[in-house]
């Protein structure tokens, strides 16, 4: 086994440390950054997204391989800003204000790298004025909402209309997700998508971004 296939593996089994390794070697032998990127983790990542979809994997394992594919991002990510290597698309991505809740936006947001986008992560509890803020000054062209807490999902609207206030609504597209969230609810609110799984999110983005 090469070190690329060691690193395919180490992602979708959730290996950190062997995926570190495997990094380190397939650059020390001669493999570019972006190569490893998009022709290994991407297809790596979606592989254990469909495994999630699927329901052969579960939120323990996609915390893993999300750990993993961090640890090769690491390596990695100086070394593609050096080369000017331009990612997939920017995504701002966040939990609404008043929600504290974080591990599926982490998830999303794992996902989204290991998918060849650049992630500017605002963390919980993010207030409507600061999504609009980092995607102007990050050039973002994606914003992800995320709200576990039904009493909170009323923030994604609130956002939403910030944008609007702001005269950025049309610069990025907003996809929304999290437990009480629906495709139903993401339409009413006028978000221009809806995932209700990680491994959907980076589809979806996909789709976001091309369109």
């Amino acid at each position: 086994m090469n070190d690329l296939e060691h690193l395919r593996e180490a992602l979708i089994v959730g290996d950190w440390k062997t995926a570190a390794v495997a990094t380190k070697a397939a650059l020390d032998g001669g493999v570019a950054p972006l190569t490893i990127v998009t022709e290994h983790l991407m297809p790596a990542m979606d592989e254990v997204g469909r495994r999630f979809e699927c329901e052969e994997y579960f939120v323990p394992e996609m915390l893993l391989s999300a750990r993993a594919m961090k640890a090769s991002m690491e390596i990695l990510r100086p070394l593609l800003a050096s080369t000017g290597a331009q990612p997939v698309g920017r995504v701002v991505i966040g939990t609404v204000k008043g929600d504290l809740h974080d591990i599926g936006k982490n998830l999303v947001a794992a996902m989204l790298e290991g998918g060849g986008f650049e992630v500017i992560d605002l963390g919980a509890d993010v207030a409507p004025e600061l999504f609009v803020e980092q995607a102007a000054a990050r050039g973002a062209n994606v914003v992800a909402l995320s709200a576990l807490l039904t009493v909170t999902m009323g923030w994604m609207k609130t956002t939403i209309e910030a944008f609007q206030s702001a005269g950025t609504r049309e610069k990025v597209k907003i996809m929304v997700g999290g437990a009480p969230v629906t495709q139903q609810y993401a339409d009413a609110i006028g978000a221009d998508g809806f995932s209700d799984s990680a491994g959907s999110a980076v589809a979806l983005a996909r789709k976001l971004v091309a369109a």
